[in-house]
């Protein structure tokens, strides 16, 4: 009977341990922001450079290296701040109807306002997918988001 007690102690704490590291991971896997800024849904980042103005002032600017977007191939991806310093830029490519796993490289400073890192998106067994890029953007005092939406693939 003590076997048996100590089995279902161990077995809570790891569930309790789980719970903590889920915690503990969930603003990485899911980040929180201060400021949430639409872009225009009319811009399709597979023609060109999408631009976003910040209610604070000062624009930020996407840019996919390679046009159309490849999948499964390294691409540059730029992201061009004007009117801040931001301290940090990253994007975060999420599937938007299937999880393609964690894939949010942080940009290297190019100076200028220009921040840039090579992005491999992975493809989809359907050939077609839509994703999302938000552009994660910290100044010294709060972190910017901008939810880029674009399909890969045979329609754009």
């Amino acid at each position: 009977m003590n076997k048996k007690i100590l089995i279902d102690a161990i077995g809570v704490l790891l569930i309790a341990l789980v719970m903590v590291v889920g915690y503990k991971l969930s603003p990485l896997l899911l980040p929180k922001a201060d400021v949430v800024v639409q872009p225009d849904p009319a811009c399709n980042l597979q023609r060109g450079p999408c631009r976003v103005e910040l209610p604070a002032g000062g624009s930020v600017e996407l840019v996919m290296g390679t046009l159309p977007i490849p999948l499964v191939k390294p691409f540059e991806v730029r992201v061009t701040t004007q009117g801040f310093a931001p301290s940090r830029v990253e994007v975060d490519f999420a599937g938007i109807d299937m999880n393609m796993g964690y894939n949010r490289p942080l940009f290297a400073d190019r100076g200028n306002g220009l921040h840039a890192a090579e992005v491999t998106l992975p493809v989809c067994i359907t050939g077609q997918m839509d994703w999302q890029a938000t552009v994660l953007v910290e100044t010294g005092s709060q972190r910017i988001a901008i939810p880029f939406r674009f399909a890969s693939g045979s329609s754009f």
